[in-house]
């Protein structure tokens, strides 16, 4: 694990940060092993034994594990999980070479921690220090991540898999239970076909990301034609059901949920929180009432998510997004309600000047075609008649 982020740091700042910094100590961590913490990943050397000088607060730590050359040196699937630490604070850990996934048991015997504690000098050497060149950049993109919301999200399990730990949702004990099952030895005539005779399968339990249900009709129960027709173009009921069931005591914590879901996809490899992240700027950008109700959440909104374009390529969009045109569709609407009547001036600034840096950065347009606002001329059939 390379150091070089403690190049040219000042000798009485590093003491400082070795002394009040939290460390990491992790054994028996395969040579090899593609390990990181918040924004920077190394390849684990064969004299790591953890990270030193981390500044507290909440980080994410992840790891792959890594086939030896001889076995093709094949990268494993991402692990992750938050961990939120104190000043000083040592968390012990050993890898478990049948799982792949590293033990924090140790962490609960107090007096292995003192005994590293009072050896941390010694175990220096084997410590790489934390990043703290690329310090800002994590800041920037989970300022919002307190460490209540972070362990409400996370699975049960405590990781973050960038694959789906999934069981059939039904057992098939015994023979006849698998002879009642649609077989498969017969060609499909579609994909359909081909999917429904695949067994039925689930998330195993305590694995599933815990985001906020995002309600599938905008609309509440019992609503007259023309109130679903006002919730489908304003969705601000959704969004205002999703603040109410996850986030009443602090509605700006949507803005962490935002956050999780991003480093999530974006650290962690986890194309749901890529799924959930774009449910939920869909709901902010198109939630008119709500924007002119919580002025405080939506200037929130413009610096998260200026932190997180910030950190993606251009490229990405191209292949990803707008398969839909997703991004800019999405913020477009967020834009044209944003500069309507009824907002707060404050938000209609940071709103333009928002996209003025969107549009040069990634030659995006905002504007909407007029041509496709133009009312469509219909040619009606001979003899019908229009009053």
């Amino acid at each position: 694990m390379a150091s070089s982020s403690s190049v040219d740091m000042d000798p009485d700042v590093a003491r400082r940060l070795f002394e009040e910094g939290a460390t990491l100590v992790l054994l028996g961590v395969p040579q090899g092993t593609e390990f990181g913490i918040d924004c920077m990943s190394w390849k684990v050397g064969p004299r790591f034994r953890g990270v030193k000088m981390i500044p507290p607060g909440l980080h994410f730590l992840n790891y792959c594990s890594v086939n030896p050359p001889s076995c093709g040196g094949e990268v494993g699937p991402k692990t992750g999980l938050f961990l939120s630490l104190k000043s000083r604070d040592i968390l012990l850990a050993n890898w478990n070479a049948k799982e792949e996934d590293l033990d924090f048991s140790a962490s609960h015997n107090e007096e292995e921690v003192n005994r590293v504690r009072t050896n941390l000098k010694e175990l220096d050497p084997y410590l790489g220090p934390y990043p703290y060149a690329v310090m800002r950049k994590w800041v920037s993109l989970t300022d919002r991540l307190s460490e209540k919301v972070a362990n409400n999200l996370q699975p049960l399990c405590g990781r973050v898999r960038a694959y789906s730990d999934v069981i059939p949702e039904t057992e098939f004990r015994h023979t006849k239970d698998r002879a009642e099952q649609p077989r498969n030895d017969t060609a499909c005539q579609t994909m359909r076909e081909g999917l429904d005779k695949l067994p039925k399968m689930k998330h195993r339990e305590g694995t599933q990301l815990r985001f906020s249900v995002i309600p599938e009709k905008t609309y509440p129960s019992g609503a007259t034609p023309a109130q679903i027709t006002q919730c489908s173009l304003d969705f601000t009921y959704a969004l205002e059901t999703v603040l109410d069931q996850n986030h009443q005591q602090n509605p700006l914590d949507l803005l962490g949920e935002l956050q999780f879901a991003f480093v999530c996809f974006l650290i962690g490899n986890v194309y749901e929180g890529f799924e959930h992240w774009k449910r939920l700027l869909s709901l902010l950008c198109r939630a008119e009432a709500a924007m002119q109700k919580r002025k405080d959440l939506y200037l929130g909104l413009i610096a998260v998510l200026y932190h997180q374009l910030g950190e993606i390529p251009p490229d990405f969009f191209v292949d990803i997004v707008s398969q839909n045109n997703f991004l800019t569709s999405t913020l477009q609407d967020f834009f044209q309600l944003a500069s309507g009547p009824g907002m707060d001036g404050a938000l209609r600034k940071r709103a333009e000047k928002f996209k003025a840096h969107l549009t040069k950065k990634f030659s995006w347009d905002f504007d909407p075609d007029l041509e496709e606002c133009e009312p469509v001329v219909v040619d009606l059939p001979e003899g019908f008649t229009v009053d």
